[in-house]
């Protein structure tokens, strides 16, 4: 556990120290054998301290460290949906990342953004958008279930959702991995506002096949 700690904080220190995440804003939790480690509420992620880190056993019950971030409700409920699909999902991590904000502001239809470039469709995958709820709303948390559970049993699994006007959920087997569908998905969406208002056109169904085949991509 003293690893999962170690590695916690450091990711949220470097999220913090690249502009991924501001302020108090974000939150970090991994999956334990016997329950969750999450940061505290209103902890800002570039100074975590390894001892505070709120501890939590297997019924969401906190156990130790400062008080736990309110959206560890969210979270247990992404790693119940997401581990049907992906058995080894043990970190979730949530920002308010400006580009990706941003586009919730303007946005349109059910997904956060197309599939722009290889790597997204290959390190990240589709975006569900859902609809903007108060932070810690149960039925946000319900509504992100249900969108995993709907993508998984469609063959296409995701690893990311995009709370309107609050900012993504991103989960994947460690923090480092989690961390780094963070930043593809991150700076996708900043090229996606830097080209303006012109029409922008998708990889096409023969070229997202074509990663499909060579990398297994889940599209």
């Amino acid at each position: 556990m003293a690893c999962a700690r170690a590695l916690i904080c450091r990711v949220g220190r470097s999220l913090f120290e690249r502009g991924y995440v501001h302020a108090t804003a974000g939150n970090i939790s991994v999956r334990l054998d016997d329950g969750f480690l999450i940061t505290p509420t209103d902890a800002c992620l570039g100074f975590l301290d390894p001892a505070r880190l709120a501890r939590l056993d297997a019924q969401g019950n906190q156990t130790g460290g400062d008080r736990a971030s309110k959206t560890i409700a969210l979270h247990t409920r992404i790693y119940v949906a997401a581990r049907r699909f992906d058995a080894g999902t043990a970190c979730v991590i949530h920002t308010h990342s400006t580009h990706c904000v941003a586009l919730t502001l303007n946005a349109s239809g059910d997904e956060l953004l197309p599939a722009l470039t290889p790597y997204f469709v290959m390190k990240v995958g589709h975006v569900p958008l859902i609809p903007y709820h108060r932070p810690g709303a149960p039925e946000a948390a319900e509504l992100v279930a249900q969108t995993i559970e709907r993508h998984g049993a469609a063959g296409t699994p995701i690893r990311a959702v995009m709370l309107e006007r609050l900012g993504p959920n991103v989960w994947h087997e460690t923090p480092a991995a989690a961390m780094a569908v963070l930043e593809e998905l991150e700076e996708t969406a900043k090229l996606h506002l830097l080209t303006g208002p012109a029409k922008i056109e998708p990889l096409s169904n023969e070229q997202i096949d074509e990663l499909r085949r060579t990398f297994g991509a889940r599209w």
